[in-house]
């Protein structure tokens, strides 16, 4: 099958963040996306509005993602179209201070026609991901 527009893009997510290339992860989200990690009202979303535009979407990368060193373990990839995909899998996060969180959960990405970021609405559930670990 064919690697769709949507499942490059989440590749190029993936290992920006990898790389800890803030710039190349910030870049392949459109102007005006929203980033929903995890999706509803948490700690990292007090709101459940989710992570709007650039600049806090950056917010989100210094806060969530700098820190940590992360590694995404994907088992399933299921396209829809060219604009959308899910995929299946973990992400496992090693903070600073050791402690190590695994959020399973299912990573839906849209994207629009130059293949940015649109939409990313990471379905985990937060209570249960951080419980026993140092994370607020």
């Amino acid at each position: 099958m064919k690697e769709t527009a949507a499942q490059r893009a989440s590749k190029r997510s993936m290992d920006a963040v990898r790389k800890k290339d803030k710039e190349a992860w910030v870049n392949n989200f459109s102007d005006d996306a929203c980033l929903e990690d995890p999706v509803g009202i948490s700690p990292l979303d007090p709101t459940g509005q989710g992570h709007r535009g650039k600049e806090a979407i950056g917010t989100f990368w210094d806060t969530m993602i700098a820190p940590g060193e992360i590694e995404f373990v994907m088992r399933e990839s299921w396209p829809a179209g060219d604009t959308a995909v899910a995929n299946v899998g973990s992400i496992f996060n090693k903070m600073p201070d050791g402690n190590q969180i695994e959020a399973k959960g299912v990573f839906v990405y849209h994207v629009n026609a130059e293949g940015k970021v649109t939409n990313l609405r990471a379905y985990w559930d937060y209570e249960s991901t951080v419980k026993g670990s140092a994370l607020p």
